[in-house]
Parts: C-alpha cells; sequence; structure tokens
C-alpha cells in the first residue's frame, strides 16, 4: 500500500459556539462505515486531544456537516449533522446540531450549491437527521457571504454578521411529539421533571433538587461524580419514557438543570449533553427550554416565575457564558400546544477552507 496521504476537500467552519469539519457529501465515502473511518481519522479520534487530527478534544470542537443540494421542493440543501466522539471510536448521527446548523448556509453559498442574492439570502436547509426544516438568512452583499458585521453572541468572542435562523416544523422531531410522555410535568425518582422536544429532546430538572445552585461552573458539576451518577440515571428512565428506547448509548436527551436567572434573562441553565457539562447551551437545547417556559406548570415555567403566559414570548436562557434569546410563538387554542415561532440569532465564520489528509488505511472504500 502506498504511504501517500488521501487529500479530501473540506472547510472549517465556527457555527455559534461549536467548530466542525464541513463536506460536500459527494467528497465523502458513500458507505456508512468508511465515511465514519474516514471521519474518525479526520478528527483524530478516539484520543482525548485528538492530536492526530482536526478535533479539538471536546465534543463542541469535534463535529461535522455534510451537506448537498436538495431535490426536495421547496429546499436548497440537506443537511447531516455528525457528532464525532473524542473518546471513543463513534459517530454519532442521533441527534441535530443548531450551532453547525449557523454554518451551513454560508457553506453552501460559498461552495456554488445556491446563487445568493445582493443583500441577504435564504437558504432553506433540509435537517436530515431530524426531518425537519429550517432556514438561515445569510447577509450576502454584492451576492458574497459577508462574516463581519456588529452581531454579538455569548461564547464566541468579537462581532460577526448576523444569521438568522427560523425553526420550522421542528416539535416532536424525534420523539414524535412536542410533550413526548403526554405530561407537562411527570415524576421521576421523586423528583418533577418536564421533557420536551422542540427540535431536541431536553429534560427540564429543578437543579435545587440536586442539592446544587445551578450556577456552578462545568468543571465543578463535572467533578461531582455523585451528580452525575444521579443525573444519568434520570436520564436512562425518561429516554423510554420519551419513545427514544434505551439511550445508555445515545446523546439524547439532553438534561438541563435550572435554575432562577440571576443576570437578566428568564432563567439559568447548566446542562448535560449527556455527559460532559455544555460550555453554554446548545441552540435547539435553548430552543426547546425556552418552549418549556411556555407552557403552564413546566419545571421550567416554574423556575422562571411564568404563572401565565401569551402567545408570544422572548425567552432569555442564561447559560455558563451568557446567555442565548429565543423567539417563541404557541398556539394554545386547540387545548393542546403548538409552536408557530421559534427563532433566534447566531453567527458563523469560515475558518479554513482546502484539503484534510488522511492515511490510506482510512480511506478504503468509495
Amino acid at each position: 500500500m502506498s504511504n501517500t496521504q488521501v487529500q479530501v476537500p473540506c472547510s472549517v467552519m465556527r457555527g455559534g459556539t461549536s467548530k466542525g469539519l464541513y463536506f460536500l457529501a459527494d467528497d465523502l465515502p458513500s458507505d456508512r462505515a468508511a465515511r465514519d473511518t474516514f471521519l474518525l481519522a479526520a478528527m483524530g479520534s478516539p484520543d482525548a486531544r485528538e492530536i492526530d487530527g482536526m478535533g479539538g478534544g471536546h465534543p463542541l470542537t469535534s463535529k461535522v456537516a455534510v451537506i448537498s443540494r436538495s431535490a426536495r421542493p421547496g429546499i436548497d440543501v440537506d443537511y447531516l449533522f455528525l457528532q464525532v466522539w473524542p473518546d471513543r471510536a463513534e459517530v454519532s448521527d442521533q441527534q441535530n446540531c443548531g450551532n453547525i446548523l449557523a454554518g451551513v448556509g454560508p457553506f453552501a453559498i460559498e461552495q456554488g450549491l445556491l446563487e445568493a442574492n445582493d443583500g441577504v439570502t435564504a437558504v432553506a436547509i433540509y435537517m436530515v437527521n431530524t426531518d425537519s426544516k429550517a432556514t438561515a438568512e445569510v447577509q450576502t452583499p454584492g451576492g458574497l457571504v459577508e462574516y463581519s458585521g456588529e452581531a454579538r453572541i455569548d461564547g464566541v468572542p468579537g462581532t460577526h454578521a448576523p444569521i438568522t435562523l427560523n425553526f420550522e416544523d421542528v416539535a416532536g422531531s424525534s420523539c414524535g411529539a412536542l410533550l413526548p410522555t403526554g405530561n407537562v410535568v411527570d415524576v421521576v425518582d421523586g423528583l418533577q421533571l418536564s421533557c420536551i422536544d422542540n427540535g431536541m429532546p431536553v429534560v427540564c430538572l429543578n437543579a435545587a433538587d440536586f442539592g446544587i445552585t445551578g450556577y456552578e461552573s462545568p468543571a465543578e458539576l463535572e467533578s461531582n461524580s455523585e451528580l452525575k451518577a444521579r443525573v444519568e440515571a434520570i436520564r436512562l428512565q425518561v429516554g423510554p419514557m420519551m419513545n427514544l428506547g434505551d439511550v445508555t448509548n445515545k446523546t439524547v436527551p439532553k438534561m438541563s438543570l435550572l435554575a432562577p436567572a440571576r443576570d437578566g434573562g428568564l432563567l439559568s441553565t447548566r446542562t448535560f449533553i449527556p455527559h460532559r457539562v455544555h460550555e453554554s447551551i446548545g441552540v435547539l437545547g435553548a430552543v426547546s427550554v425556552a418552549t418549556a417556559c411556555m407552557l403552564e406548570g413546566s419545571v421550567a415555567a416554574q423556575i422562571a416565575g411564568l404563572s401565565s403566559v401569551g402567545e408570544s414570548l422572548e425567552v432569555a436562557v442564561e447559560h455558563p457564558t451568557g446567555s442565548f434569546t429565543v423567539q417563541m410563538q404557541v398556539d394554545n387554542s386547540s387545548g393542546s400546544p403548538v409552536v408557530t415561532k421559534s427563532a433566534l440569532l447566531r453567527t458563523a465564520r469560515l475558518l479554513m477552507s482546502g484539503s484534510i489528509y488522511v492515511l490510506p488505511s482510512a480511506w478504503e472504500s468509495k
């Protein structure tokens, strides 16, 4: 076998508060096993530092977007999200990622998958993981992607061009229903919790029920073995309740420990994703938590101090590095909540475009 390395076209982009590798689907092996073998090698996984690849040694910086021109009516591009785990040889498609989604529109335009307008280009994106749609509004003065601007998001230094993400029909995309258990509040191990899926399966819990404030740093929470064991025990029980089956080896549901807001938001979050604690909060995780605030009597609404909510609300979700505002609209006229709008602001930036190199052993079939 030749020692010459295989090179594959690739872009590295920051999407929201995550970072990952963006590929055109046609540039990757069509066989799933071969594709995953390649991606593990590209990231340098499994290795805690991912030192022999492009991964950053953390789930938030070991992500992949696979993008292609869509044949679906009214859709511009198809987007498959893949989580490459630094600590094990696993590539997961079990969830979506709204942060990496922020880079999909700019990448698609840069790659010529659709023609940009002079001003703002709306990119209709089919999210393969959850069989749902989002529209990204990308700044494109002169028909070119603009990355500089005045938009600021917590967890990312500096300012950049705004990207508005509008999620459509994402309720129940993983669990089959906005309220997977059929209840606004359930009781597990004697604790009240709210299970919700508006683009990401999330379990809302009261941080105080675990003997913590809910304002601890991610490192403090990750070092608390007793806390982690209790949270995981509940996660394993609610998985089947949320129509997710055995979640032992799954990345969902996310477990969000909530506390009263202390920096001007509506409530504070610390989210297990599921075994590490997010340095901020995932886009779709924030959307699900914000949606829970719209449901009277939910754990989130109780902690936020909302005794009643109208049809629309801007929900500022605090997290370890700032806050995240979600524009929510919910129609309760039918007796069951129907989400009519979930929109938020993100930014993205192209960091590198070129080729990624792997050894031939990681590229066995294509």
